[in-house]
């Protein structure tokens, strides 16, 4: 294959116009942007002035801007040095900065809360399919250029002279009216896998189709097995974003129309049912987030969970192999997933779902297995017996502590775990209400561990 760099000149908007619109933003930018946002351009553009330095907004915030959408992400480029500007930027409003040197960026944070992007004008290039790129001090044009689509790689103006005048090289404003993705050349997907999961992403966000040269694209690279070359820790951050999203089903529907999946892991595949599961995995996250209880899931190792529920862990375990899922008690997907088949199989019995019952099956469960019984609750009775759990009976502990066992006399040690847990399951059943009651629950129950009065 020859070299990437030598051969972009053969992409696909290099045979399209590369000179600007003329068209302004001003008027958006007063109407549709929140008077803080207004604020934060306003100083970033004295910063710039001063400095002689040329400053434009770029990506997604603009893209959303000309779309209406409220995006106060705001990403600022710089022709020059971004980081000394980022610098100078943060000590006039008073926030802090982290850089990264090797990628010429910078994040300022904002004593309000608010967080800017900074980067230096830069283009890049990939030294072989799937790879970190090698950047290098660039145009706007060139920075726009190495972007992922049309619709992010368009800028505003932000200095004094030009200001909110819109910097469309490659058609992005037209692809926003004509609701399409479009790659912005031919090797998109082969220098950056990644793009493939982000076009879909963005098109099911949208409501947008994928242009057919691109979806040709994204084809011949599936097909050239270019995603076998893209680490596990890439794929599970645009993993992550894509069960970010309101539609995270039909994300995966789009990404399977092309192979995607399968192509990463041939266990993650899955049809109308799994789409199913999902969906109801994202009503049970939005009941759960209504409750504001302490213990939060992680939505997607639950949504990952529902995708692979029907894989053995085995399989459990290579997905997390090949996906670099971080290890422990709260990542450990092939675990999480054998929690979840062992509440089935439990709650799957003919008896009774006493509070005593479920608390006791649940108690220990990671909350994404529990979360996924819910979603996929084997009958009605099993989802009313997960949700009086996490709504009432999970609460629900004893009034006694281990000092108030410590002043019974009770010398500390496992016995404490015992008589706790035999507090919490008779308050459960109803039989203890009052310190008083068990006071007298633990003198009669655990008499041998009390110390007899002088």
């Amino acid at each position: 294959m020859a070299p990437v760099k030598a051969i972009r000149d053969r992409s696909i908007v290099a045979k399209r116009p590369l000179r600007p619109t003329h068209r302004t933003v001003v008027a958006l930018l007063r109407e549709r942007l929140p008077s803080r946002g207004q604020e934060i351009l306003q100083a970033a553009r004295r910063v710039a002035d001063q400095a002689g330095t040329r400053l434009y907004a770029v990506g997604g915030f603009v893209r959303d801007l000309l779309l209406g959408v409220e995006n106060l992400d705001v990403d600022l480029v710089v022709e020059g040095d971004g980081i000394a500007f980022g610098e100078a930027f943060a000590a006039t409003v008073g926030g802090t900065l982290r850089s990264h040197r090797r990628f010429g960026t910078a994040v300022v944070h904002l004593p309000d809360g608010f967080k800017v992007d900074v980067a230096s004008a830069r283009t890049e290039y990939y030294e072989h399919p799937a790879a970190l790129p090698t950047v290098e001090h660039s145009s706007i044009r060139l920075d726009l250029y190495r972007r992922d689509f049309t619709i992010n790689a368009l800028a505003v103006g932000l200095n004094a002279t030009g200001y909110g005048r819109l910097l469309d090289f490659f058609h992005g404003s037209r692809d926003l009216k004509d609701r399409v993705i479009r790659a912005l050349h031919n090797l998109s997907f082969v220098e950056d896998p990644t793009r493939i999961l982000r076009a879909a992403r963005f098109a099911v966000r949208y409501g947008f189709t994928i242009a057919r040269q691109s979806e040709r694209l994204i084809r011949n690279a599936v097909r050239l097995g270019i995603l076998d070359k893209l680490s596990g820790a890439r794929i599970l951050t645009e993993f992550r974003l894509i069960f970010q999203e309101a539609q995270p089903a039909a994300i995966l529907k789009v990404l399977e129309g092309y192979g995607v999946p399968e192509a990463i892991h041939p266990r993650l595949r899955g049809g109308r049912a799994e789409q199913a599961l999902l969906d109801r995995v994202g009503e049970v996250l939005s009941w759960y987030r209504l409750l504001h209880l302490p213990e939060a899931p992680t939505p997607w190792l639950l949504y990952l969970l529902a995708w692979v529920s029907a894989c053995t862990p085995a399989e459990a375990r290579g997905i997390a192999r090949r996906l670099s899922i971080p290890t422990g008690r709260h990542m450990d997907l092939s675990a999480v997933l054998t929690a979840y088949r062992a509440l089935r199989r439990q709650f799957g019995k003919d008896r009774p779902f006493t509070p005593r019952l479920i608390t006791r099956l649940l108690a220990d469960a990671p909350l994404e297995a529990v979360l996924l019984l819910m979603a996929k609750a084997p009958s009605p009775a099993v989802e009313r017996a997960v949700s009086e759990y996490l709504t009432r009976y999970a609460s629900i502990r004893p009034l006694l502590t281990g000092n108030d066992l410590k002043a019974l006399g009770i010398r500390p040690g496992p016995i404490y775990q015992d008589i706790l847990t035999s507090l919490r399951y008779a308050r459960l059943d109803g039989r203890l209400t009052s310190r008083e009651e068990e006071e007298q629950f633990v003198r009669r129950r655990f008499a041998a561990h009390i110390p007899a009065a002088d």
